[in-house]
């Protein structure tokens, strides 16, 4: 099988990284479908695909991801209503996405981390939408990324040869990821209440950081934490920008501003922790391992 894969490979270097696109683009419309449809308590897997201006059903070649959204020129067949461009970008966003996972990680590695941009993905828009994060993608992430650190201990770096005591380690080495990130996250809700005297987050990103344990260990879930908090400032610092330059202006007329309105954390921290688990890892674990070194010394 592996010099199969080979074979193709040599011959057709473009093969892989097309069909992961496709394959990406393909799981991209079945997110659209879960960010829609969950929140709403509907079925992921019933009804088919229907316009959700008129209610007509979608005939399969004219839901091709990406591709139906440019042929109709973002509008709909049936009743002429324009089409989100939001869907087309999800679809090319999480294409990209198992592109560079496929081609920066082992296939194994590769092949998990298309499960947890999966679950950042609808985390994310789901977050941004409703300001909640379902317990499907939260908690079923956790046990997920538990599930995969004991049959695949390599998701956590450990290379062991004997099965029995790797998938050990790979489990404590999960379980440590996600309590240590919910622990902390957990005590930083605690006290921002306790200073701001409201809400600074909720139990949804909590239970986030706890699958982003399970999948990217403690150095990873660390890094989300901080690094989410740094993309979450830079992103409504440019919105602000924008919105200074550009004023928004609410139906009543008066200008809508960002500043002042509860802003979803769950994007930003999905955001982080995929920038760890396809780019930033070996960076992060290094410098998480010098630390450990000046205090030993």
């Amino acid at each position: 099988m592996e010099t199969l894969f080979e074979e193709v490979e040599a011959a057709l270097p473009w093969f892989f990284p097309v069909l992961v696109f496709g394959i990406g683009a393909c799981m991209g419309s079945f997110i659209n479908v879960c960010i829609y449809r969950i929140p709403a308590g509907q079925s992921i897997l019933r009804p088919t695909s229907r316009c959700r201006a008129c209610g007509q059903p979608i005939p399969p070649h004219l839901n091709l991801p990406v591709l139906a959204w440019i042929f109709l020129r973002g509008k709909a067949r049936c009743c002429g209503a324009p089409i989100s461009i939001r869907y087309p970008f999800v679809e090319f966003l999480t294409a990209a996405l198992f592109l560079a996972s496929w081609l920066g990680l082992p296939p194994l590695l590769a092949l998990i981390g298309w499960l947890w941009i999966f679950i950042a993905l609808c985390v994310a828009f789901i977050d941004l939408d409703h300001m909640v994060i379902p317990d499907r993608f939260s908690i079923g992430g956790l046990l997920a990324g538990l599930v995969l650190s004991v049959i695949f201990p390599a998701l956590h770096g450990v290379e062991s040869p004997f099965a029995l005591l790797g998938s050990i380690r790979g489990f404590f080495n999960g379980l440590t990821g996600a309590l240590i990130g919910s622990s902390i996250i957990l005590w930083i809700m605690v006290l921002g209440e306790l200073v701001l005297r409201k809400e600074a987050l909720g139990f949804g990103d909590v239970k986030l950081m706890g699958a982003i344990g399970a999948f990217c260990g403690w150095q990873g879930s660390v890094f989300s934490l901080f690094a989410g908090a740094i993309l979450g400032t830079v992103v409504l610092g440019l919105l602000q920008i924008i919105h200074a330059i550009i004023p928004l202006k609410r139906e009543g007329g008066a200008p809508e501003g960002f500043l002042g309105k509860k802003v979803p954390f769950g994007p930003f921290l999905a955001g982080a922790s995929l920038l760890y688990y396809l780019y930033l890892s070996p960076l992060v674990d290094a410098y998480f391992t010098s630390l450990a070194w000046v205090a030993k010394g």
